[in-house]
């Protein structure tokens, strides 16, 4: 550890949280249909999907209308990638000649992509065609944020209403993010990453000749293009197998590093956008403050545990045995250590380095980070809306500490949106444990586990979490292409996904139809230090007390034996 690894941690972090301000600013515009400078252009052509599509754009819908259309149209699109990935072989753009992939493997990477999580079970560049990446992965990686933005846009409408019945379109919202937001920002990155010799092409493979003669085949694939919004839309899903490790993915520490603050930059953004958007910004500072003090903390640990000595390494006697295994030396500690903060703090789940070989503490941080709640700062829109939900919990504990209704953002909390709330945050533990505890007596599931013991433990308990809480990141060491996996990690992504989303939605309608409310002497302060520290409590309690009993049994019982494997030495 130095004082350039922390600066470099403090500068990643702080850039993502600082460009997310002004680019809330904008999100929100298109949230509430205001005048953007884009509109010139992209009017026309918003106009025209309406047309095409046969929607009304001004038409509110109540949380029943808005939820089924966005579950309509999310299945849609699952079936319409599980056909494409089934049917690979035979469509256009594979000059690699890759069959379609089993049934499993597709219905496990159709949901994966479609719920925003990314996890693959396969090498990208060994399985999918050009096809399948552009048309298939690439549109679902727009979608599925903008799926996540409209949860947070209906949620900030439901907080600014006045008893009224409808939290917006969501047709409207899916279009406008879409357009106005993910894809003009990401053809920039795109154009900025091939500049800066990110891999663009629609070849198979290049040959080349190595420094000791001998001739070498080399996968190549249209990667910028799917590298920028798999970073702004928070999806993290490489084209490639080792993801941002792989030097024609992340060729450069700058390349590195505008990737790595593309990873939180807009699920930031969506917390200014929800500040504005529901009149709230002191009140969602102080949530942002909250977030970012939390993942600071993490990223902290992580370097921490990296930079100490590792046990093999002490055994063989090194000068410096710091833990390299796994870590592109092109990068080093403290930016893998963000790296891997951030990923996991947010629902991106790409890596710049093998969480599977970090030192015990680093990888149950990192795992830690996501039974948060995806919420440092989550998806675009999803992040917040969970948040918003932490929030409200908070203020209810609050208000049985002083004998009073709470109240949250000027709307009365009652017994309705707390029963939502709850749901919400009780299924990724459930089913996380849950499906960790079925793998863990089923031989089928085991059977794919590389390492026995604590570590064996961890990463089958980091691959239910990373699929239940939506985030794609993989600890390593499990043949994961296989039945059971496949399909207990694509029902973990559902669940993940959708029944949290439909309470969020729940508790929009309930609000959205409760007066606005002039905060009174009995209204618990909402943007100070006191509620900061308040929320802080409920999160992690929420998050680490549920999860304390396996991560027991995983990264800390394995955290001691490296300290009595050094001690030993």
């Amino acid at each position: 550890m130095n004082w350039q690894g922390w600066a470099e941690i403090a500068l990643t972090l702080g850039l993502a949280l600082a460009l997310g301000w002004p680019l809330g600013i904008f999100m929100s515009r298109v949230w509430n249909k205001e005048s953007t400078w884009l509109d010139p252009v992209l009017k026309p052509v918003e106009r025209g999907f309406y047309a095409l599509a046969g929607i009304d754009p001004n038409k509110s819908q109540g949380w029943l209308g808005y939820g089924a259309s966005l579950i309509a149209f999310n299945l849609f699109g699952f079936v319409l990638l599980y056909a494409m990935l089934r049917l690979q072989g035979i469509l256009p753009f594979n000059p690699q000649g890759f069959a379609g992939v089993s049934p499993d493997l597709a219905f496990n990477t159709a949901v994966s992509f479609v719920t925003n999580t990314n996890w693959q079970s396969y090498g990208g560049e060994t399985t999918m065609s050009h096809f399948t990446q552009m048309v298939g992965l690439t549109t679902q990686n727009f979608v599925s944020a903008a799926t996540g933005a409209a949860i947070a846009a209906a949620l900030a409408r439901a907080f600014a209403g006045n008893r009224e019945s409808g939290i917006g379109n969501f047709w409207a919202d899916l279009v406008r993010t879409t357009l106005y937001v993910l894809l003009p920002l990401s053809i920039v990155l795109a154009v900025a990453l091939i500049g800066m010799g990110v891999v663009q092409n629609f070849a198979a493979s290049v040959s080349v000749t190595t420094l000791d003669g001998a001739s070498q085949t080399i996968s190549v694939a249209p990667t910028a293009s799917q590298l920028a919004i798999k970073q702004l839309g928070i999806n993290g899903g490489g084209i490639f197998n080792v993801n941002s490790a792989h030097p024609f993915e992340n060729p450069s520490p700058l390349t590195n590093l505008i990737t790595a603050i593309a990873i939180n930059t807009l699920g930031w953004a969506a917390f200014f956008a929800f500040g504005r958007s529901a009149f709230a910004r002191k009140e969602i500072r102080a949530l942002a403050t909250a977030g970012i003090l939390i993942l600071g903390a993490g990223a902290a640990v992580i370097y921490t545990a990296e930079a100490q000595p590792a046990p093999a390494l002490v055994a063989a006697g090194i000068e410096n045995p710091i833990n390299m295994e796994g870590k592109e030396t092109r990068f080093g500690l403290a930016s893998t250590a963000a790296w891997a903060a951030q990923t996991t703090g947010a629902s991106n789940g790409s890596v710049n380095g093998m969480h599977d070989s970090l030192m015990p503490l680093g990888g149950g941080m990192s795992m830690l980070l996501m039974m948060l709640g995806e919420i440092l700062p989550g998806g675009i829109g999803s992040g917040i809306a969970i948040m918003v939900v932490m929030a409200v919990l908070s203020v209810f504990v609050a208000g049985l500490m002083v004998g009073r209704t709470p109240e949250y953002l000027g709307k009365k909390i009652e017994a309705r949106e707390i029963q939502f709330a709850m749901v919400a945050l009780l299924v990724v533990p459930l089913s996380t444990l849950g499906f960790s505890a079925l793998t863990v007596v089923w031989p089928d599931g085991l059977a794919s586990l590389f390492n026995p013991g604590a570590h064996g433990l961890s990463e089958l308990l980091y691959a239910f979490t990373s699929a239940t809480a939506n985030n794609g990141s993989a600890f390593g060491g499990i043949s994961a292409n296989v039945p059971w996996w496949n399909t207990t990690l694509g029902l973990a992504m559902l669940l993940g996904r959708f029944i949290p989303i439909v309470a969020v939605l729940a508790i929009a309608g309930s609000m959205v139809a409760k007066p606005k409310l002039a905060p009174s002497t009995g209204t618990l302060p909402t943007t100070g230090a006191l509620f900061i520290g308040l929320l802080v409590g409920v999160i992690i309690i929420l998050g680490a007390l549920q999860y304390f009993p396996a991560l027991a049994l995983g990264p800390i019982v394995e955290h001691f034996q490296v300290l009595e494997a050094v001690a030993a030495n």
